[in-house]
């Protein structure tokens, strides 16, 4: 997903970028007029300090969950309602297991083709996706399209997260997931087991079972907090690839947007195919859109731009170490090119986009993405006025590597800081 790091609040802009910006760049970002987007929405931070600001918030986004968690973040909702309903979801699906279990078996035998089943089996129990289809069936006979959105969020967020959720996943949240050998329940008494008999066992490997019935519970009462009834602006979520905005020329007040790394620091798809499959969505057609991210670890055939010298010494500078890698950072940065002259384009003239990005070390060497990213965006036309360095609570950030520091390690070397790139498109 292309997901936004930082926390953008229109109100405070000129407080949280460097002083030494230009003064007519800091005037532009306080008059931001009414449109603002997010070509690469992510869970729609930008989109709901937009809303929150009065403005109209547009977020495009490829990744179907990331735009659901979107829509949900930024949809007035009543929450005692919506808690209430939550409960009877719930009450019906636990029915549903003890009186129906024919419902769920048929459910579970042909919701998905061949590839797709023997992944839910692989990484769900048996018990596990009977719960999970209980509620699956519940969620889907919720007419209300608002919703039944947020009730998808709910039934994700119990699947997706650091720990692998009610899965066999040790870790779904940023990192190759690896399954589990041991599951146990609360009294320590053995559930699932794939070790052999004599075989040491590890602690990492073991996990707590999970109830999916109790998990769902938990999920909810989280999430109703965080519900707020909005008056404001309509905002708008379009599934749509940021290197083709389907806006016209001249159209927009302020782009505000966080691209992924280059070469996947966090590769979303792999986490949010756990979910996905649950909401309908097949594992071919999840593995074809995950090579359709921008950032995505991968050396198929896409369109090379011509990229400025610097840049261009850059990726030559990694592929000399690595071709692969090299190959991988080209793409990346010709999509990127592809982003940035869209988004001249469908910005007015006098008007500004805000990039926040960080860089990445391929082969022990730093991408200097930000500076690369500020080349290309000169080269579409734009003014680059100044470069923020925004420092990392590296124990507050999205993906802490581990617990103790470690400067050897490239996680760590390029979750430290991130930079916010000020564009601005001449009048």
């Amino acid at each position: 997903m292309q997901s936004s790091y930082a926390s953008h609040n229109f109100h405070s802009f000129p407080a949280k970028f460097p002083p030494q910006l230009p003064q007519l760049f800091i005037q532009n970002l306080t008059d931001v007029g009414d449109i603002v987007l997010d070509p690469m929405n992510g869970s729609g931070t930008t989109i709901l300090e937009a809303q929150l600001a009065k403005r109209i918030g547009i977020g495009l986004d490829i990744d179907p969950l990331a735009l659901k968690i979107s829509q949900v973040k930024t949809c007035s909702l009543k929450p005692l309602a919506v808690y209430e309903q939550g409960l009877r979801l719930l009450k019906a699906a636990r029915m549903m297991l003890d009186s129906s279990p024919e419902v769920i078996e048929k459910y579970l035998q042909t919701r998905w083709d061949e590839e797709t089943r023997r992944f839910i089996d692989y990484w769900f129990l048996e018990p596990v996706q009977k719960e999970l289809a209980s509620l699956r069936i519940q969620i889907e006979k919720i007419e209300d399209i608002p919703l039944r959105r947020f009730f998808d969020v709910v039934f994700s967020g119990i699947i997706i997260t650091k720990s692998g959720g009610v899965s066999l996943a040790l870790d779904l949240a940023h990192t190759r997931p690896h399954r589990v050998k041991i599951v146990s329940d609360k009294s320590n008494n053995i559930l699932y087991s794939e070790i052999e008999e004599n075989q040491e066992i590890r602690s990492h490997w073991v996990k707590k079972y999970r109830s999916p019935f109790e998990e769902f519970e938990k999920k909810l009462k989280t999430n109703i907090k965080g519900l707020q009834e909005i008056i404001s602006l309509p905002v708008n979520h379009l599934l749509s690839d940021a290197q083709k905005i389907p806006f016209r020329d001249n159209s927009i007040d302020l782009i505000v947007t966080s691209p992924p790394y280059a070469s996947n620091a966090i590769d979303y798809m792999r986490a949010h195919k756990f979910s996905l499959v649950w909401l309908g969505y097949s594992i071919s057609s999840l593995s074809r859109k995950r090579s359709e991210y921008i950032g995505a670890d991968s050396q198929s055939k896409t369109d090379s731009e011509m990229l400025p010298v610097f840049t261009r010494a850059i990726v030559e500078e990694i592929s000399a170490l690595d071709k692969r890698k090299g190959i991988v950072l080209e793409r990346y940065y010709s999509e990127m090119k592809r982003v940035l002259m869209e988004i001249y384009r469908v910005l007015k003239p006098g008007k500004c986009a805000i990039v926040v990005v960080a860089t990445s070390i391929l082969r022990g060497k730093n991408t200097q993405t930000h500076l690369c990213l500020a080349d290309i965006g000169k080269q579409a036309g734009f003014i680059v006025p100044e470069i923020g360095v925004r420092n990392l609570d590296r124990d507050k950030r999205m993906m802490p590597a581990t617990l103790q520091n470690n400067s050897e390690s490239q996680i760590q070397q390029r979750m430290h800081e991130e930079y916010v790139i000020g564009f601005y498109k001449p009048a």
